[in-house]
């Protein structure tokens, strides 16, 4: 790291967290620290930076072992409290999607297409520690005769259970509103027709990915907070698009990297893994996640010093041009206006609405700085950073 006159490596911050020496500061504390200080002062004083975001991340899951049979089965279908999970894997293990819906919704049977349970629901019942309906179907064979099982398990009872989350905490996403004659029905929620509201789906200067924009510190084996319990940066998530369009500050304007994550479901609470039911659209799950940014040098802390009037995002028509495919946007907001509740289109004050919860996106940063000043949570320096192009 030539050219910096700060220099840290992870071991030395790792030595500093076991002393009880380190000094952590959150997303939102790290803006006045570096305007007053400067970078180089702050890189020195400041060793680690914490993260949070909270909103729903549909591209979430878990993988679950629901232990053996007597007879044995090999469950190529398997439900949870009705919602279908997917069995094609080995005998006793299946994937179960957060936005799968219930095959018997009682909403759903009075509002064609509205749905208020899913497997986003089932997974925080089991953090929750409530009672859930397994149901599994094989088709038998010489090595596993049982053809179906029903019983109903807890957390407990499950072998393994852990959460994986192939595409979450999107860097940016699009500000949504709707420009056609007709209230619509999305996974940004419901857009009131002609742009009557704007609905975004971001923590801003908390976000992790907008303090750390080019992925220096985050990577494979990532340590984060996930869901309220510790878990693991395992890949880039789907979709990850780091050669966005970027600003003059790095902070890319349109969505851009995501993050594959993992970790044992069995350490998370329902605070932070919620289902969510989705006026018209169905149902996903709100996840918390906390990533600390360790501050090697100036230039990193330079970056968690970002704040909302820095970051951008697009505007775009989820009435015509969202499902046609066609990607024109119309002009880009200020998370700073974003958040003052009112931006401003062709010459129109348009309401805001967010979807994502700052609230606790801020007490995941609080909760993750005092995980690592008593000395319970550890940096993780990661195998390989997240690709950049």
């Amino acid at each position: 790291m030539a050219g910096y006159r700060v220099n840290k490596t992870y071991a030395e911050i790792n030595e500093k967290i076991r002393s009880g020496e380190v000094v952590v500061a959150t997303a939102e504390e790290i803006i006045d620290i570096v305007n007053e200080k400067g970078a180089e002062e702050a890189a020195r004083t400041v060793d680690v930076v914490t993260t949070g975001t909270f909103s729903p991340m549909c591209s979430s899951g878990a993988f679950i072992n629901f232990k053996q049979s007597a007879p044995t089965i090999k469950a190529s279908k398997v439900w949870f409290n009705n919602v279908p999970a997917y069995g094609g894997l080995a005998a006793v293990d299946c994937f179960l999607g957060a936005t799968e819906t219930c095959e018997e919704d009682p909403l759903n049977k009075v509002w064609p297409g509205e749905f208020n349970y899913g497997g986003g629901h089932v997974i925080q019942d089991l953090v929750a520690g409530r009672t859930v309906h397994l149901r599994a179907t094989g088709y038998g064979t010489s090595c596993y005769p049982n053809r179906e099982e029903e019983r109903e398990v807890v957390l407990d009872d499950l072998p393994q259970a852990m959460l994986c989350n192939p595409r979450n905490a999107y860097q940016n996403y699009n500000c949504a509103i709707n420009l056609t004659n007709k209230t619509i029905y999305t996974y940004l929620g419901t857009l009131k027709p002609k742009a009557a509201n704007a609905n975004y789906s971001t923590a801003g200067q908390l976000s992790p990915l907008f303090n750390d924009p080019y992925y220096k510190t985050i990577g494979l084996g990532t340590r984060i907070f996930l869901g309220g319990g510790v878990g693991y940066v395992t890949w880039h998530g789907t979709q990850h698009k780091p050669t966005a369009q970027r600003s003059k500050k790095g902070i890319p304007m349109t969505p851009a990297g995501t993050l594959w994550v993992m970790g044992d479901l069995k350490q998370m609470s329902p605070d932070w893994l919620v289902g969510v039911s989705m006026q018209g659209y169905g149902v996903s799950l709100a996840v918390g996640i906390g990533i600390p940014i360790p501050i090697l040098n100036e230039e990193i802390v330079q970056y968690t010093a970002i704040s909302d009037a820095d970051i951008y995002s697009q505007v775009f028509d989820y009435g015509n041009d969202y499902p046609n495919g066609i990607d024109r946007n119309y002009g880009y907001v200020s998370y700073a206006e974003l958040k003052s509740g009112v931006i401003h289109l062709d010459g129109k004050e348009v309401p805001t609405v967010p979807i994502s919860s700052v609230v606790k996106a801020r007490e995941i940063a609080a909760r993750l700085k005092k995980w690592i000043e008593s000395g319970d949570f550890f940096i993780g320096e990661p195998q390989f950073t997240l690709p950049v192009s």
